[in-house]
């Protein structure tokens, strides 16, 4: 539990600290969400490599989807994702509907102009896990509940 705490705080201070330091002159809303996108990248690449290192080959791209929704999202949100829905040509859409970095806000309306902030170094965790994989990959997010996120 304690950890979960941490990461939490650490997760709000990170986005806090660099809109801090972008309204002090040092950058913008799109700079600052793509530095929180290219931390989470790293932190998903080696995550990654440690989750899979005693796991066999993935066969195809939706095991390695389904490990992501399963294993990964659970070791680091406590949780596994909620749904995950494919066109069965590369798009996925993984759903959680109580998202933990956004449950901390109010579940209303009032915030949800601030959510990507909250979601971008998430986006970059899924980045780099499917980076190392071996999968290119987009990755988006979309609010249009709080705290489910798309």
């Amino acid at each position: 539990m304690a950890d979960e705490a941490l990461f939490l705080l650490l997760h709000s201070e990170m986005v806090a600290g660099l809109y801090r330091a972008a309204e002090q002159g040092d950058g913008e809303n799109g700079r600052c969400i793509s530095k929180l996108e290219n931390m989470g990248f790293r932190v998903g690449q080696g995550l990654i490599e440690r989750f899979t290192k005693d796991t066999a080959r993935f066969k195809d791209e939706l095991d390695i989807m389904k490990f992501i929704c399963k294993d990964f999202w659970t070791t680091v949100f406590k949780k596994q994702i909620d749904n995950l829905r494919t066109n069965h040509q590369g798009i996925y859409v993984l759903q959680d509907n109580k998202f933990r970095l956004l449950t901390q806000m109010s579940a209303g309306k009032q915030y949800l102009e601030h959510a990507p902030k909250y979601l971008a170094f998430t986006c970059g965790l899924i980045r780099g896990g499917l980076s190392n994989l071996g999968i290119k990959s987009i990755v988006t997010a979309e609010v249009s509940t709080m705290p489910a996120c798309k």
